[in-house]
């Protein structure tokens, strides 16, 4: 299988070390690529859930993919999120061609994009902590039931659905809080004059413009590989999203290695 050229593909909220993370297509996806630059948009590996000490070698072969794009010299950009907010400590570093960052900016095409995680902006959409903290909780609840019920899928021969993306199309109050979510975005990134703002963190991938006080303005967003296992590229002067779904339709990625999501600690090693 051939693979393919993309000038700079994003991806984000990966959330590795958790089981809802779809680590396999991931490592398939990155194999079907040669990329110019990467840019990691926050949440890649989920500390808040590190010490559960779930990691399966198709997590470890993610990692392994990213290292030999750096060792490559492909620059290789960490945008830190808010489940892998320790890291800002160190931010900036660079080590190699890896760029650990809070915040990212590329011209592309004569454009100024604007990469951030997009965590920033929660206490500005004025949801209380707690009330966010309950929401995280839910959120991992419905992931969590996903995760069984496409084991249970995937017996009887039928596709994976995502019971996350479906609450979010179907619950007004998601759909609001996303619409806020992409607004904010676009007005931050027009304050500052950038033609893109490019984000994560709600794991809805989006690309759409929009005019705001005078200025046009492109909001992207890479969504996510626990729902809808989707990325950013851009290619010839274009951004366009791409899903797993898609690609595997079309043949472009090659099978993913699925029993690799087998845990390596078993369950009396890991930590409480």
């Amino acid at each position: 299988m051939s693979k393919r050229q993309v000038e700079v593909v994003v991806i984000s909220d990966v959330h590795l070390g958790t089981a809802a993370c779809r680590a396999a297509e991931l490592n398939a996806y990155l194999k079907s690529i040669e990329p110019g630059i990467v840019v990691l948009n926050g949440d890649i590996v989920d500390l808040w859930d590190f010490r559960k000490g779930f990691w399966p070698m198709a997590h470890t072969k993610v990692v392994r993919r990213l290292l030999k794009f750096a060792a490559d010299g492909i620059p290789v950009h960490y945008v830190t999120g808010n489940h892998d907010s320790a890291m800002r400590r160190y931010a900036p570093l660079g080590l190699g061609s890896i760029n650990l960052v809070d915040r990212l900016e590329l011209v592309l095409d004569g454009r100024r994009h604007w990469f951030l995680h997009g965590d920033a902006f929660d206490l500005a959409l004025g949801t209380p902590r707690l009330i966010s903290g309950v929401g995280t909780i839910a959120y991992d609840a419905v992931c969590a039931l996903g995760v069984g019920l496409n084991r249970m899928r995937s017996w009887i021969g039928l596709r994976p659905v995502s019971l996350a993306a479906a609450c979010k199309r179907s619950v007004p109050a998601a759909r609001r809080h996303i619409a806020r979510f992409e607004d904010i975005c676009l007005r931050s990134a027009a304050a500052r004059g950038y033609d893109a703002v490019v984000a994560g963190h709600i794991h809805v991938p989006c690309q759409r413009s929009a005019v705001v006080e005078g200025r046009a303005v492109t909001y992207l967003n890479s969504g996510d590989w626990v729902d809808s296992l989707s990325a950013l590229e851009y290619v010839d002067g274009a951004w366009r999203i791409v899903t797993w779904a898609e690609l595997a339709a079309a043949g472009q990625v090659p099978v993913p290695h699925l029993e690799d999501s087998v845990a390596i600690l078993p369950a009396a090693a890991r930590c409480a």
